[in-house]
């Protein structure tokens, strides 16, 4: 089975969890849902309009300062991101521009913009949406493009460490939730596109692309 985020012909069967039979790469390390279980664009849709993230939610808000706090201690002022993969309320972006930075948004079913896609970023957040990534080496040489030298793509997703208790993991049982990463899959990445990669909590990865 070919691994959709190293794209290596080396994955072997994991865990089947009822109907759904997921996969191990031994090369980066991710878990991926075999790929012709994967819902279509109108379940994935519908899923997400079930989220409830709030702009008031004081909880979510902190959910979110994992991802932004570390990010912002790294960049200079008034720099300018992308939100990628925003959905339909975007509260992270706020707390992007209440630091004085500018952010674009770009979402596939919420904020369509193709236009968010032809520049180059000082930073890209992708916060809970590397997960839902049905082709992840595509996206993440879509999202290293989108950096200019020197710039941060900054991914928030549940690492996946406990192989025992995979199949209760509630994050496993979103049906959207196709691919999950594990710390070495992100630092593997990193790597692979000439980046360095920082863990500055759980859960939270920074790639720092290199000066040309």
């Amino acid at each position: 089975m070919r691994c959709p985020v190293c794209e290596h012909d080396a994955a072997h069967p994991f865990q089947t969890v009822g109907p759904r039979h997921y996969w191990r790469c031994p090369t980066c390390s991710c878990t991926f849902l075999q790929p012709d279980q994967r819902p279509g664009p109108a379940a994935e849709q519908a899923e997400y309009r079930l989220h409830q993230n709030h702009p008031g939610d004081a909880g979510y808000r902190r959910h979110l300062e994992q991802l932004t706090g570390p990010l912002l201690q790294r960049l200079p002022p008034a720099q300018s991101g992308l939100d990628f993969g925003c959905g339909p309320g975007p509260v992270l972006p706020d707390l992007l521009r209440d630091a004085g930075h500018a952010v674009a948004l770009y979402d596939p079913f919420f904020h369509p913009d193709d236009t968010t896609l032809t520049t180059r970023y000082d930073f890209v957040t992708c916060t809970e949406v590397v997960e839902h990534f049905h082709h992840p080496a595509d996206e993440f040489r879509r999202l290293q493009g989108l950096l200019k030298p020197g710039g941060w793509l900054g991914v928030m997703t549940r690492f996946q460490t406990d192989d025992a208790r995979f199949a209760q993991w509630h994050y496993r049982r979103d049906p959207t939730h196709v691919v999950f990463y594990r710390e070495t899959t992100l630092r593997w990445l990193a790597q692979h596109h000439g980046c360095l990669c920082e863990i500055p909590g759980p859960n939270v990865a920074l790639l720092h692309k290199p000066v040309d």
